[in-house]
C-alpha cells in the first residue's frame, strides 16, 4: 500500500509530517474560531431579533449600532479584512501569524455572517408563540431560551453547520498569509512547486471535512425535527 501511495502522490509522501501539521493546524483554527464565532453569534442574533421593532427588548439605539457594524464587516473582503486586523491580532494574541495569528480575523469575518444566520433562524419562530408566553407573564429571558431557541433549534443548526462549512474555506485562504494549515500547505508546495498532487490531495481533505461537517450537521436537524 505504501508504495501504491509513494507512486501516486510522491510529493504528498515525503512530506507527511508537515502535511498531517496542516491538517491538525486546520482542525485548532476551526475549533478555536468557531467556538469564539458560536458564542458571539447567537448572543449577537439573539441580540439583534430582540432589540428590534417590535421585539421583547425593543431598543431601537442597540438596534441599529449592531446592525450597522454587522453590516460593516460583511462588506470588508477577508483577505482585507485578514492584514487590516493584524495589530490587532498582535494585541490579543501576541502574534498576527500563524495559527494564533489567524483566530482574530477568522472571528472577526465569520461572526456577522453567523449573525445573519440565527437572526434569520429566530425569524422563522412563531410570533403567537412568542405573544403566548407574553400573556402568561414569562420574562424577556425565558421567551429567549424557552422560545426563540427552544423553537428555533434546527434552523440555528443548520445555520451553524453553513458557517462551519464556510469557516473552512476561509481558514484555507488564511494560510495564504502565513496562518498555516492546510492553505499554506497546497500554496507552498503545490503552487509554488507545482507539485500538482499535493493541491488535489488537500483538496481531498478538505472536502471529507466539510463533508463530516455537513453530516453531522444534518444528522442533529433530522432528530431535531418537530
Amino acid at each position: 500500500m505504501q508504495e501504491f501511495l509513494n507512486n501516486l502522490i510522491p510529493n504528498v509522501m515525503s512530506k507527511l509530517p508537515a502535511f498531517y501539521t496542516a491538517i491538525s493546524d486546520t482542525l485548532v483554527m476551526v475549533a478555536w474560531s468557531g467556538a469564539f464565532i458560536l458564542v458571539f453569534g447567537l448572543f449577537f442574533g439573539v441580540t439583534i431579533t430582540v432589540t428590534q421593532k417590535g421585539g421583547v427588548l425593543e431598543n431601537n439605539i442597540i438596534y441599529q449600532v449592531l446592525d450597522k457594524l454587522i453590516n460593516f464587516f460583511r462588506s470588508i473582503p477577508f483577505i482585507i479584512l485578514l492584514t487590516a486586523v493584524m495589530p490587532l491580532s498582535r494585541l490579543i494574541m501576541g502574534t498576527a501569524i500563524y495559527v494564533q495569528g489567524a483566530i482574530v480575523p477568522l472571528v472577526l469575518g465569520t461572526v456577522p455572517f453567523f449573525t445573519r444566520q440565527i437572526e434569520s433562524a429566530l425569524a422563522e419562530t412563531d410570533h403567537g408563540l412568542v405573544e403566548a408566553a407574553l400573556s402568561m407573564g414569562s420574562s424577556p429571558i425565558e421567551i429567549i431560551f424557552r422560545v426563540y431557541l427552544r423553537e428555533s433549534f434546527s434552523s440555528i443548526v443548520r445555520g451553524t453547520t453553513i458557517t462551519l462549512i464556510s469557516l473552512v474555506g476561509l481558514t484555507a485562504m488564511a494560510g495564504v498569509v502565513g496562518a498555516g494549515g492546510l492553505g499554506d500547505f497546497a500554496v507552498r508546495y503545490g503552487h509554488d512547486r507545482n507539485q500538482t498532487d499535493v493541491t488535489w490531495v488537500t483538496v481531498i481533505v478538505l472536502v471529507i471535512l466539510v463533508n463530516i461537517i455537513q453530516l453531522v450537521g444534518g444528522k442533529i436537524v433530522k432528530k431535531n425535527v418537530h
